[in-house]
């Protein structure tokens, strides 16, 4: 890195060097990138772990887990549950099912996932 490419990262936001960062750190997984997530067609993307929250549907908690590739952000929602082990902020983890648009967000609900080591 040269002199010039210093002084512009360090001009840069912090939000474009963490989306910076999350891009090339999912690149050689092979993944969708998540602003490419199409709905209805069966999908894998990784990400980052940005949000979690539990918010019932229709009576019953959901555990949404917002994760970001720095192109991104979907949401995992894991219905029937309030926690699961291994999941928190700032863990990478890989989502794999079928997208739909909720309220203009891209969700997946109930996906299989598999949590990546840092």
């Amino acid at each position: 890195m040269g002199l010039r490419d210093l002084a512009q990262r360090l001009k840069s936001k912090p939000e474009h060097l963490d989306a910076e960062r999350l891009q090339q750190r999912f690149t050689d997984l092979k993944l969708m990138p998540i602003a490419e997530l199409q709905y209805r067609v069966p999908s894998r993307v990784g990400g980052e772990v940005k949000r979690i929250r539990v918010a019932p549907r229709k009576g019953i908690p959901a555990l949404e887990i917002v994760v970001s590739d720095g192109t991104g952000d979907a949401v995992a929602v894991f219905t029937g549950r309030r926690a699961i082990r291994g999941i928190e902020h700032g863990r990478a983890m890989i989502i794999e099912g079928v997208a739909h648009d909720e309220r203009g967000r891209r969700v997946m609900l109930n996906p299989s996932y598999t949590l990546i080591s840092s």
